[in-house]
């Protein structure tokens, strides 16, 4: 499949995306010399925290770009360029990390079977992901604008609940021991453009069958209509939503 991500503006501004982890990073609590594997790795910035512990840590992900960047990033890193529906590690890890990545993946059973292999027997399995209601008011007005002008993009995005999602790692093997679902208002990193290079970096799939030339007045539209919602103190902002989840193989 092409690869639609742009590392570079990733990097340049969407850094909150792993900024935003540090929390995250406590619950995996890191050990030297243990063996972790970080899926949705993007550019390696969290494979890097992680490491610092003394971990073994190998970062997956299934963009080209991203590796590519990541390797460049952090050179004595290890990084494998997968996909997390049907990957396969020669070894089994004591752990596996996820940070914004899962909720790309709408073959959620498959993602969970491959984790529930990839993990040794009371392994630890902590994510976060977009959960159930995240970026609600960001979804309702593009499609209102995308629709309005006759177009039919679509979101790609799977966003469960605590419910759905704990429902499945139980009956693929996981023992579930915290799960969360918390809003997470999140600042954009450029005042004036933060909605459009997120739509960008983001929201691609909604505008796919949209012409070049009719983007611009789009997003405008957008803009204006989530304005009231989201442009507090002179910034755009997300209305992220996360569900978190701590879980071991039985």
């Amino acid at each position: 499949m092409p690869d639609k991500w742009d590392s570079s503006l990733y990097d340049d501004r969407h850094s909150f995306v792993w900024k935003s982890a540090g929390d995250l990073l406590e619950l995996l609590d890191a050990k030297a010399g243990e063996e972790i594997l970080d899926i949705g790795c993007g550019t390696g910035h969290l494979t890097a925290k992680i490491a610092e512990s003394g971990a073994q840590v190998t970062g997956l992900d299934s963009s080209t770009s991203m590796i590519a960047q990541a390797r460049q990033n952090f050179p004595k890193l290890k990084f494998l360029l997968a996909d997390v529906r049907n990957f396969m590690l020669d070894e089994p890890c004591d752990a596996v990390f996820s940070n914004a990545a899962l909720h790309w993946v709408q073959e959620a059973e498959a993602a969970v079977q491959c984790i529930g292999a990839a993990l040794r027997p009371g392994g630890r399995f902590v994510m976060e992901m977009g959960g159930k209601g995240n970026v609600a008011c960001i979804m309702a007005g593009v499609e209102e604008v995308i629709r309005g002008a006759g177009f039919s993009g679509q979101n790609v995005w799977y966003f469960p609940s605590i419910g759905e999602y704990t429902t499945l790692l139980e009956a693929h093997g996981f023992e579930v021991h915290l799960a969360q679902n918390f809003a997470r208002w999140t600042k954009l990193e450029h005042p004036e453009r933060g909605l459009r290079e997120w739509l960008e970096m983001f929201g691609g799939s909604y505008f796919e069958g949209v012409p070049g030339p009719a983007r611009g007045e789009i997003e405008h539209r957008i803009e204006e209509r989530l304005r009231s919602s989201l442009w507090v103190d002179g910034q755009w902002h997300a209305d992220y939503r996360r569900l978190r989840i701590v879980a071991s193989k039985r």
